[in-house]
């Protein structure tokens, strides 16, 4: 159901603009109604089970569908006006996924939910997009970002990065281990490095632009 829903989702996104914002929301107004309950059962699921250990597992397959269907519903969301409450959920509830990101689920998922933060970080509306603005003016997606922003910082405030690992085994043809002359399965995964660094100054910024006060920045 999960892979069924994110994959008409993307083939609703390559019809013609004018019959995109119809189609979606009769696609997603049942969903909306449902849809927050339904990540809060999966988000706050116990991911130190046994259930999780392997990459290959039944529940980390269902997990990754999941994950692609936030995606699809974050791409989704530039389509709408005004989006509605489940393409806004990830930012407003981002504290689920950095909790699933610090658990003990496998290192592939943690990828996957870590470039779908920066997904949101970077994310724009149509109208910041066409405004070329260097900052958000949808107050909706301002409102979003603030939420999303307060919550990674206040987690980096703490121990969360320390608990990220950045050293998953690379995948080469044929085995896990390095050809001799590359880098050892050991050393960082340099594209979760960088999207973390990014997710957290990406925070700090639009933090700061929204921020009243002097103090407040500081």
């Amino acid at each position: 159901c999960l892979w069924t829903l994110a994959a008409i989702l993307k083939e609703t996104l390559k019809d013609t603009l004018a019959v995109r914002a119809g189609v979606l929301k009769k696609l997603l107004a049942p969903l909306d109604a449902v849809f927050e309950g339904f990540y809060n059962a999966i988000l706050l699921h116990h991911f130190d089970s046994h259930h999780y250990t392997s990459p290959y597992s039944e529940a980390t397959n269902n997990l990754i569908s999941f994950i692609d269907l936030l995606e699809a519903l974050l791409a989704s969301r530039i389509e709408l006006e005004l989006p509605l409450r489940c393409q806004r959920i990830l930012f407003l509830k981002v504290s689920y996924v950095l909790n699933v990101i610090s658990s003990s689920v496998p290192y592939v998922i943690k990828k996957k939910l870590i470039l779908l933060l920066k997904k949101c970080v970077l994310y724009k509306s149509r109208e910041d997009a066409t405004s070329g603005s260097l900052f958000l003016q949808t107050p909706c997606l301002c409102e979003d970002m603030l939420a999303l922003s307060n919550a990674v910082l206040q987690v980096v405030n703490l121990t969360w990065l320390n608990q990220i690992p950045i050293s998953g085994k690379s995948s080469y043809f044929g085995s896990s281990e390095a050809a001799p002359g590359h880098d050892s399965p050991g050393s960082s995964d340099q594209t979760v490095l960088r999207a973390l660094s990014l997710v957290v100054l990406k925070a700090l910024e639009f933090k700061i632009h929204s921020s009243a006060t002097e103090t407040e920045i500081k």
